[in-house]
């Protein structure tokens, strides 16, 4: 996949959000079925070690660990870990506090919002846009335009992680700022594609023709955002534009839509996590390639929730890497909700 520079305090959407196509499958070969429901009675079992995981990885001397822990607990609503969540938005590392903020929020946890203002004074603008955002999703609107006005800032980074909140925050007012972010001059090519995915997760189906170009671009790392981007916006049109990609030349773009797919109720991707293990396509992978997919997979397990894909869970929470039992944990989180 083609590699993009990144800084370690943009948090980057591309596990949340998505677009929409408006494309015809006629003639493709694939049918589209609803995902059974599957006995949680194994999952449960894998549960306890999942909360060890998840515990041990929120006091990880690497922060990214960190940060990983606290994004599956807010997105998989585990409230009574957020107590120890609220300890980190005192943290030494700023993408740890940012991601903290937004856990306040994502899970509306209101015994945090007196904690969660005071990082208003923050020294961080991202921090401080992220409270803003915490406080909006806790009834308090009174500092969003922190965020509104973040987003016209020349640091990137800062009108990157203002774009994503205005999409999280759920009001289709914001729209206009997300367009103009989009198209700005001093806007750079991460900026736009964060903007567009905000949009898709206020679900504007105008946004649809910037998806689709993202989906047919010749880099993986865009097919997979726009994907993802399809994925938040949820229509019809979406979910099929997210099935041609099951037929992409990369496995890890297959995957982002088997998961995608998963999120919208299909387990038409079943099959291509599946193969993944059935068929060893890791073995002769280099180690981050290896991490990378079974994350992916993992991922993609947790959206699906189908009765097949259980038994890959223990090896996947067992797997050394970190990153992956982390993402197997958030799969077993899941799967327990239904």
């Amino acid at each position: 996949m083609r590699k993009t520079k990144s800084n370690f305090t943009t948090i980057v959407i591309t596990i949340l959000l998505s677009g929409s196509f408006l494309f015809s499958l006629s003639g493709c070969g694939r049918s589209s079925r609803s995902k059974p429901q599957a006995t949680p009675t194994r999952v449960q079992s894998l549960r306890p070690q999942a909360e060890t995981i998840i515990t041990e990885a929120l006091t990880d001397n690497d922060p990214s660990i960190r940060t990983k822990a606290i994004e599956v607990i807010a997105e998989t609503k585990q409230i009574h870990l957020m107590p120890k969540v609220v300890k980190y938005l005192n943290d030494p590392v700023v993408p740890v506090r940012f991601s903290a903020a937004l856990a306040v929020g994502d899970t509306e946890y209101l015994l945090a919002k007196k904690d969660v203002a005071a990082l208003l004074k923050d020294r961080d603008e991202s921090v401080r846009i992220a409270a803003a955002y915490a406080l909006y999703k806790l009834s308090d609107k009174s500092q969003i335009e922190l965020i509104q006005k973040a987003i016209k800032q020349r640091d990137l980074t800062v009108r990157a992680n203002a774009t994503l909140l205005l999409g999280k925050c759920g009001d289709k007012r914001f729209i206009g700022l997300l367009y103009w972010a989009m198209n700005d001059r001093y806007s750079d090519y991460k900026v736009s594609l964060q903007a567009a995915q905000a949009a898709a997760k206020l679900k504007h189906e105008k946004i649809y023709p910037k998806l689709w170009t993202m989906l047919i671009s010749s880099y993986a790392d865009d097919r997979v955002m726009g994907i993802r981007g399809m994925g938040a916006l949820g229509t019809p049109e979406a979910k099929i534009a997210i099935t041609t990609m099951l037929d992409d030349d990369i496995l890890e773009v297959r995957l982002v839509a088997a998961e995608q797919l998963g999120k919208l109720n299909d387990n038409l991707g079943e099959q291509e996590v599946i193969s993944v293990f059935e068929q060893n396509l890791t073995a002769n992978m280099d180690e981050e390639s290896r991490q990378r997919t079974n994350v992916l997979a993992a991922l993609a397990i947790g959206q699906i929730k189908s009765k097949k894909l259980i038994k890959f869970l223990p090896k996947l929470i067992n797997d050394p890497d970190k990153q992956v039992r982390i993402a197997a944990t958030k799969a077993i989180f899941l799967y327990a909700k239904q």
